[in-house]
């Protein structure tokens, strides 16, 4: 109050007063050392390190700490009522469908094996070589597009002359993408293999036939086949546990892949899928290879493409040196912790799939071509660049 009047601005007289600061030149300071007077130093360190440090490591590790604590917030799927698996190449089949509590048939199912195909041509080679006395029909659909929406060659039909030890059996179908940028890559894949359903139907399958659906690098062995075919009364859909590989047969996994599965075909009900349809798994019944590529420039080009794609979140994830690096530790491409439901599993499986040193029981013409498919052994885990 002077001479009467009164005056309602405010002024930064009170902290020039409090933090010693009379000129104007210091008065942005004296006001930001007014606002932290209040602060003592583990606040400031809580707020100006911790968060951001906290904030930049959920960017890095978000994804592990979601997988880690996935027991918490999802519980394990119904387990499957798991069906023993007798063989033996001395025991006649009589026998071993009675093993089973099966009868024997007069004469054996037709069957023909259907997959969608992307690049994996040696993986195909020796799925088909590893089937082809049982398989009626070869069926193979293939896209120019990926299921990301990536354009992509016809490696099947640029390569067809490879696979002439089917063409007298084989149904090849080629389907163009939609190429729909943003759309979940599920909606493509399921795109596809409905249109597999509609090749099936032209390759002649009928009721009663065997039908096997599964990726191309999920590979029943001959003898599964062979039985099933055989043996009368067998459950009309059997899903099949196969031996998880990793990036070769030297990285033994576990045995839990399942999504692989036969099915005796029903005109009108049977459709092609990749997804659980019954509670019943054989045992013992094949190989899943994934990721057990030749060269370098397939894996880059399978982590851009597949269903997963989202897993890629960052670029230093697709170089090469990496990669290799990754395959020889036996450790995970995406950096992630392993998809399961306990705990207990989860630690356990944690870090990289150890070394096998066991080529037991692998098909046998990856065995009789080894020179050919040396990368796919143990002790051979460089990769071709190309």
């Amino acid at each position: 109050m002077t001479d009467g009047y009164y005056s309602s601005k405010k002024t930064d007289d009170i902290c020039e007063d409090v933090c010693g600061q009379a000129s104007r030149v210091g008065l942005t300071m004296s006001r930001l050392r007014c606002m932290l007077r209040g602060f003592d130093l583990k606040t400031l360190f809580f707020v100006f390190v911790f968060i951001p440090v906290f904030i930049f490591g959920i960017y890095l590790h978000g994804q592990k700490i979601s997988y880690f604590l996935r027991p918490l917030w999802e519980s394990p799927p119904k387990p499957f009522i798991k069906i023993p698996h007798y063989y033996h190449e001395n025991v006649t089949m009589e026998r071993l469908c009675k093993l089973h509590g099966w009868g024997i048939r007069e004469s054996p199912r037709r069957v023909f094996d259907a997959v969608l195909f992307s690049t994996e041509e040696d993986i195909l080679t020796i799925r088909w070589k590893e089937l082809y006395p049982f398989i009626t029909q070869f069926v193979l659909l293939e896209s120019n597009s990926t299921f990301t929406g990536l354009p992509k060659p016809l490696f099947f039909a640029s390569n067809r002359h490879k696979f002439k030890f089917v063409e007298p059996r084989l149904t090849y179908g080629m389907i163009g993408g939609r190429f729909k940028k943003g759309e979940n890559p599920f909606v493509e894949e399921a795109y596809q293999r409905v249109a597999l359903d509609q090749l099936l139907r032209i390759a002649g399958i009928e009721d009663d036939d065997l039908l096997i659906m599964s990726d191309v690098d999920e590979i029943p062995s001959a003898h599964t086949i062979n039985l099933l075919r055989w043996c009368d009364d067998i459950p009309p859909i059997l899903h099949l546990q196969l031996r998880n590989y990793l990036y070769s047969f030297e990285y033994y996994v576990d045995n839990n892949s399942w999504r692989a599965s036969v099915h005796q075909y029903k005109s009108g009900k049977t459709r092609y899928a990749h997804y659980r349809q019954t509670d019943l798994l054989f045992s013992d019944a094949g190989w899943h290879c994934s990721f057990c590529f030749r060269y370098i420039r397939d894996f880059i080009f399978k982590m851009k493409a597949y269903s997963h794609y989202d897993r890629v979140r960052f670029s230093h994830y697709l170089n090469p040196k990496r990669i290799q690096d990754v395959i020889c530790k036996g450790a995970d491409l995406f950096d992630m912790l392993p998809e399961e439901y306990t705990f207990k599993e989860i630690i356990g499986k944690m870090g990289p799939v150890p070394h096998s040193y066991s080529a037991v029981h692998l098909p046998a013409y990856l065995l009789n071509n080894s020179e050919k498919y040396k990368y796919l052994l143990p002790g051979n885990c460089r990769r071709e660049g190309g």
